[in-house]
This record gives C-alpha cells, sequence and structure tokens, in this order.
C-alpha cells in the first residue's frame, strides 16, 4: 500500500473521528461557491481537449484522456441547470471516483479545500420538485457554500441500468421486524434502496442525516419501544450534514438502548477508506455504492440471522 494512500486514510480517519467534512471548493460561473467531499475527487486539472464518444449519453459534453484513461466529462454547470451569465467556458476539469465509476466535472475555477464541521452543515432549502442537486448549505469566512449532490447529477445525466434482476420476497417467522430504516442525504440513493427493499417484500423508513436518524431512534426508546424490535436494520450513507454515518453509528453504540441496532454502511465512496472504519466506529458491515444485488445480499443475510435467532 503507497504512503500517498496510507496518508489519505489516515486524514480521513481523523476528520470521521472529529464529525468533519473536508470540501473541495470551486465555482461554475463568477460569484457563488460550491463544495463537493474532497475524498471523492481524484485530482483537478486545466481543462484538456475532449473528443466525442458514440455511447456517451447526451448529457456529457464529451470524454478526456487523463493519463492514459478515457474520462467521460460533464459540464456541471449545464447539468445542474446553472446560469453562469457572461461567464468564459469553464476552465478545469475536476476528475472524480465514486459510486464505483470515474468520470470528470468541468467548473469555471477551483478556490481551496476546506474542514467544516458536520453540524454546521444544513439541509438545502425544500424547493420542491425532484431536481434539487444540494446535500446541503453551510458557510464559511461568511461566505454561502452549497453542496452538490453529485451523485444525483451522474445518475440522471447518465442513468444507469438496474441490477436488481431476480429479486424475490424473503421468507421470515412472524416475530421478526421486517423494516429498515435509510439513512440517506442523496434523493437517488434513498429511492435507489428503498426499491430494493421493496421488491425484498420489506419496508423502509427514510430519513436524510444522521441526527434526524438518531433523534428519531431515541424518541422510539424513549417511548417504550426498543428500535431493534421494530427495525431489522440500519442502512446509513456516510457523508451527510448535521451528523454523518461514522459519527450515528458511534451515537448509536453508546446508547444503551440503541447499541443492539445492526447497521450497515453503505457509501459511494472507494471500499478501500472504509474498512478500517467500520471496526473503529463499530458498525456491523458496509458495502460500496451502487449494486442492487450486493446490497440485496447483505440484507438478505441478515434478515437471515434474525430469523435463525427467532
Amino acid at each position: 500500500m503507497s504512503q500517498q494512500l496510507l496518508d489519505r486514510i489516515d486524514q480521513r480517519t481523523r476528520l470521521a473521528g472529529h464529525n468533519r467534512l473536508a470540501l473541495l471548493l470551486f465555482r461554475l460561473g463568477q460569484r457563488q461557491l460550491f463544495g463537493v467531499n474532497v475524498f471523492k475527487v481524484q485530482e483537478v486539472i486545466p481543462r484538456p481537449p475532449l473528443f466525442t464518444l458514440p455511447q456517451l449519453p447526451n448529457a456529457f459534453s464529451g470524454a478526456a484522456d487523463v493519463r492514459g484513461r478515457t474520462v467521460p466529462v460533464l459540464d456541471l454547470a449545464r447539468a445542474i441547470g446553472y446560469d453562469t451569465g457572461d461567464a468564459p467556458p469553464p476552465a478545469y476539469l475536476v476528475v472524480t471516483e465514486f459510486n464505483r465509476s470515474v468520470q470528470g466535472f468541468l467548473v469555471a475555477g477551483v478556490d481551496r479545500i476546506v474542514n467544516i464541521a458536520v453540524e454546521d452543515i444544513q439541509p438545502p432549502p425544500d424547493l420542491g420538485g425532484e431536481g434539487n442537486y444540494l446535500t446541503g448549505v453551510t458557510r464559511h469566512h461568511g461566505e454561502l457554500i452549497q453542496l452538490i449532490d453529485v451523485e444525483s447529477v451522474l445518475a440522471e445525466s447518465a442513468p444507469r441500468v438496474s441490477d436488481a434482476i431476480g429479486l424475490v420476497p424473503l421468507h421470515t417467522a412472524a416475530n421478526v421486524p421486517r423494516e429498515v430504516l435509510v439513512v440517506d442525504d442523496s434523493r437517488v440513493a434513498r429511492n435507489q434502496i428503498r426499491m430494493v427493499l421493496e421488491q425484498l417484500g420489506l419496508t423502509a423508513t427514510l430519513l436524510s442525516d444522521g441526527r434526524q436518524a438518531l433523534e428519531h431512534l431515541q424518541q422510539l426508546a424513549d417511548s417504550g419501544l426498543p428500535p431493534q424490535q421494530r427495525y431489522a436494520m440500519v442502512i446509513s450513507d456516510i457523508e451527510m450534514p448535521a451528523m454523518d454515518g461514522y459519527t450515528l453509528t458511534t451515537e448509536i453504540r453508546r446508547h444503551p438502548s440503541l447499541r443492539g441496532l445492526y447497521v450497515l454502511l453503505h457509501t459511494s465512496l472507494s471500499g478501500v477508506f472504509n474498512h478500517a472504519m467500520v471496526e473503529r466506529v463499530g458498525a456491523d458491515d458496509f458495502v460500496p455504492k451502487y449494486s442492487e444485488n450486493e446490497l440485496a445480499r447483505r440484507i438478505a443475510a441478515r434478515m437471515d440471522t434474525l430469523a435463525q435467532a427467532a
């Protein structure tokens, strides 16, 4: 394992342990700052020449040769419908890796990397409809930062073919809970998980950040209903506003009435960075996004364990 990789793992571990998020700040036009999780970013380079590929969806501007690798490229402002006014064409390419794929986003300019306390990131304003590409908003030195939901941008620009073929409802004992708590700030991810659960004959409660989830679970416990009697498991994203998945898991393990909950962390980031954190925060398992069949197998294994213990 390279020293660079070890350094990145150590950096991410220290940030997660303090419920902080590293953001790469960039601009799509002249003024507004946007942010993306720096651990989804491989590199930032001046805009390279683009070429066309017949199989690329129409939303893509083309593809670029980045260190001998063909990378599909999206103009991020155009993809989210952001009006850049009279700004010049985007001058930089942000090369990202998440959801087991590599893609580039054209941006006007790259500002800096900042570390933000997750509790200082607020949910985005509810503007209605399905076209909101923000996962949160925050401020740094008084300047507004909007966090882009790049997973949703990619999902709508290049719709993927589901691999959830042949999923059948699970048969479990009558006294085994069939509801799952799903925690994810991405609308696309929540719906993907919900559809898998429904095909397996399970139901889902959907929440958008770790703080909401923790408060919900604590309220159940305070009402006298042990959460593990309602929920077969918790499936949580890692990168979320208000409280990240690592901290949510840590808080669940600290709480006497919650610590028995089964927690599966579900992340778009490379699995290399997460195996050590699973053990550190006390999660039971994690699975990288996004394979419906792999997620379904993990859910089925959990339900089978519950059935055997019933």
